[in-house]
């Protein structure tokens, strides 16, 4: 095993000396790791076959070319973001100069999760390198050959002074998390999540966990059905469930559900044949201990499998399965499935749909089909969850303007566009005073000897209030330039 310390305190001596705070120098990291992306599809898309058997147009749309829109975006707006942001003055600093300074943490640790293996694995690591930092990142070892890919392709494009791949096990990140960070940033299950969190907090390391839970989708009787199940169907068996968002169960009355399955069948037969084994476009569990957890859930179910259900550990594959009659303490509810199961539960009214919600954990997203805004509203104000999505699944991971993490036990942090440059980013208050006479006059109210005469000029001068709008000024200013400009002229 190598020597963790020595590798993270030489990192740690190469950012002091400010190599990776150069701007230039992260705009050519972040293009060197596009123009990986674009000279290596073909090796990243063996490795994603590999690993998951994922169909080219997922392993493009959700890990490659996600990642280079996320470098695209990254280097349009960096010289933007990395500029110090003046601050609102108070009456006390009117004569000074107030702003924000961002500023790098460091030495940050990035650990990657294996269902989408490139992309959280990168994601994360692009706004960690456009804030400044040096980068260790650990891919896991359950997808190996997109592992194996980066560890390989990484160095060949980047700085591997500042940047490094470690890969390796359960104890290889077991060594990383004992040495000191100056931010963590982890993707993956709530348990290990605890692991993560206890070990960043005994340095007192800042952390982001991009967790999971089991996301709920709400289903009513409004608008157009088949629409619906196509958006619930889609994010629940896109890579076979292994998405942390993916819907986890449904809720939906009985009415509902009895004119959902018909679809639901129709749906996944036009998608993935008769036979999902045999498509092309259907991906597979990603390891037999994996399969295990999934087929003893099924056997101990006491619902009834009325799509799908069966399995083979031989291609480590379980078709698309829908699952009915299931209560609270049935074995599909008592932890996230991450898998190709989706359990529907039966409730009579949207207030049982959300007491149900709200007993639970806080989920990483909440899904609503409803063509009712009374009913959208309920939802908005009476739930709380990472993220919450009205007719559809997981396409607001696609808008970069929003934030995306957990909440509760579904995690803590966000990131994606400005929110993960924020992530990586101390914004330093910064408070820069001249040394004039008329600056110091002003300061001379807080030195003693303190008399009660100038208390109260002082609790006025200090009071909190909103200093009126200047910008009239530089209007007048102009007029009365333009005034005086065109008196000269036709007077002199």
């Amino acid at each position: 095993m190598a020597d963790f310390h020595t590798l993270v305190e030489d990192m740690r001596s190469t950012f002091d000396t400010g190599r990776s705070k150069n701007i230039d120098w992260r705009i050519e990291q972040l293009k060197g790791i596009e123009r990986m992306l674009v000279e290596n599809e073909a090796t990243f898309l063996a490795a994603l076959k590999s690993d998951l058997n994922k169909p080219q147009q997922d392993a493009y749309m959700g890990e490659i070319d996600f990642l280079k829109n996320d470098v695209i975006s990254t280097l349009r707006h960096i010289k933007e973001w990395t500029k110090d942001q003046i601050c609102e003055k108070s009456p006390l600093t009117l004569l000074d100069t107030v702003f924000m300074h961002p500023e790098p943490f460091g030495t940050v640790l990035v650990i990657g999760a294996w269902n989408f293996p490139l992309h959280l694995t990168l994601a994360p690591v692009l706004p960690a390198i456009a804030a400044g930092n040096c980068v260790i990142l650990k891919p896991s070892e359950i997808s190996p050959a997109t592992a194996k890919a980066m560890e390989d392709l990484i160095p060949k494009y980047v700085d591997t002074k500042c940047i490094k791949v470690v890969c390796g096990g359960v104890p290889e990140t077991t060594e990383l998390l004992k040495e000191k960070f100056d931010y963590i940033f982890y993707t993956g299950s709530t348990m290990v999540g605890k692991i993560v969190g206890a070990a960043a907090n005994k340095h007192l390391t800042p952390c982001t966990l991009e967790l999971g839970g089991k996301s709920p989708a709400f289903v009513d009787d409004s608008g157009n059905l088949e629409y619906k199940v196509k958006r619930l169907c889609w994010g629940k068996f896109n890579n076979s469930g292994q998405i942390c968002v993916a819907p986890d169960y449904v809720l939906c009355s009985k009415e509902v559900e009895n004119k959902m399955i018909p679809i639901m069948k129709k749906i996944i037969k036009e998608w993935y044949s008769e036979n999902p084994e045999i498509s092309k476009d259907y991906c597979r569990i990603v390891s037999n201990r994996h399969l295990d957890r999934l087929q003893g859930m099924l056997s101990k179910t006491n619902g009834n499998v009325v799509v799908g259900g069966r399995s083979n550990p031989e291609d480590k594959f379980m078709e698309p399965t829908v699952v009915t009659g299931v209560g609270m303490d049935d074995s599909t509810m008592k932890e996230e499935i991450f898998g190709p199961i989706l359990p529907i539960i039966n409730v009579e009214s949207t207030e049982e749909a959300i007491k149900i919600i709200n007993a639970r954990d806080k989920p990483l997203a909440l899904y609503v089909f409803t063509d009712r805004e009374n009913v959208q509203e309920m939802f908005k104000k009476q739930t709380s969850s990472g993220g919450l999505v009205f007719n559809d699944t997981i396409m607001h991971l696609s808008v970069e303007e929003l934030p995306f993490g957990g909440v509760g036990a579904s995690g803590m942090g966000s990131y994606h566009g400005k929110h993960g440059f924020d992530t990586f980013t101390h914004m330093k208050p910064v408070l820069k005073k001249d040394l004039g006479w008329l600056g110091e006059k002003i300061n001379e109210i807080r030195y003693p000897p303190y008399d009660d005469k100038m208390l109260n000029m002082i609790r006025i001068a200090t009071k909190n209030r909103a200093l009126p709008d200047l910008g009239w000024l530089k209007t007048g200013a102009v007029f009365i330039l333009g005034a005086a400009v065109g008196f000269a002229a036709h007077n002199f």
